[in-house]
C-alpha cells in the first residue's frame, strides 16, 4: 500500500504501522467508519477470506466484502478496533446473507494480532456479551475491490473529488491518503469538519503543507 508521505503518516509515527482486515457486511460503510478515526493511516476496500482467485464485485467466490486498513498502533491500539468492529456489528444479521459476500470476519496478520483479538473476545465473554459468530482466519490474500467502490461516500461529492485530485493526481494516491479516509468518513457522518481540523493541527509537518491541506478542504462544498 502506497502513503503518501506528506500527510498520510499524520507525522512521525508513535508505533509501528499495521495492517487490519475485517468484514462486516457491505464495505462501504465500514470504510467510512473507520477512516473517521485518528491513528487510522488509509483505508481501501476489497476482497478477502476465500481461495478464489482474482475476484472481482462480480465474480467474487468464496470471498468477503472486507476493509483494509493501515492504522498507527502508537496512536490507536489494535484492540480498540477489534472491540469497536464488534461494537459496530451485528454477526448473526448478515452471516449467510448473500452467501459469503456478507460475512463477520477478521483477518489477522500475525500471531500478536491473532492473541490481541482473542484478549477482546475474553474480556466479551466475561462482560456476559457471548462470543460473537465471525470467522478469525490468517491473512493470505487481500485483492482490491474496483475503483468505484473506493471512497463510496467521499465520491458522492464530485467537487471534493476534484479538489482532491489536484493534491493526488492518481486515483490510487487519494484513496490511500488519510485526508480521502477522514473525509470519507466526514460524508457517511461520523465525524465532523472542526474535529478533521484539530486533528490536523497537531500533525507534525511543515506550516506550509498544514496551510495547503486546511485550505484544501475548506474550499470543498459539502
Amino acid at each position: 500500500m502506497d502513503i503518501d508521505q506528506a500527510d498520510s503518516k499524520n507525522g512521525p509515527n508513535n508505533g509501528e504501522a499495521e495492517r487490519f482486515t475485517l468484514g462486516m457486511g457491505c464495505f462501504w460503510t465500514p470504510e467510512a467508519l473507520f477512516g473517521a478515526m485518528p491513528g487510522v493511516l488509509c483505508t481501501r476496500v476489497g476482497y478477502a477470506g476465500g481461495k478464489t482467485d482474482k475476484p472481482s464485485y462480480r465474480e467474487m467466490g468464496d470471498h468477503t466484502e472486507c476493509v483494509q486498513l493501515e492504522f498507527d498502533s502508537g496512536k490507536v491500539a489494535f484492540e480498540e478496533l477489534v472491540a469497536i468492529f464488534w461494537e459496530r456489528h451485528q454477526p448473526i444479521n448478515i452471516n449467510g446473507y448473500k452467501g459469503r459476500q456478507y460475512q463477520s470476519l477478521l483477518v489477522y496478520e500475525n500471531e500478536r494480532q491473532r492473541a490481541a483479538i482473542e484478549r477482546v473476545l475474553h474480556n466479551r465473554e466475561r462482560s456476559g456479551l457471548g462470543r460473537p459468530e465471525t470467522d478469525i482466519v490468517p491473512c493470505s490474500a487481500f485483492y482490491v475491490a474496483e475503483e468505484r467502490h473506493q471512497k463510496y461516500y467521499l465520491k458522492r461529492y464530485p467537487q471534493a473529488i476534484e479538489a482532491l485530485s489536484a493534491r493526488y493526481p492518481s486515483p490510487s494516491q487519494l484513496q490511500d491518503s488519510t485526508i480521502a479516509a477522514r473525509l470519507n468518513g466526514l460524508a457517511k457522518g461520523y465525524t465532523s469538519m472542526e474535529r478533521i481540523k484539530n486533528e490536523i493541527e497537531a500533525w507534525q509537518i511543515s506550516d506550509g503543507e498544514r496551510s495547503d491541506i486546511l485550505s484544501l478542504i475548506s474550499s470543498i462544498r459539502w
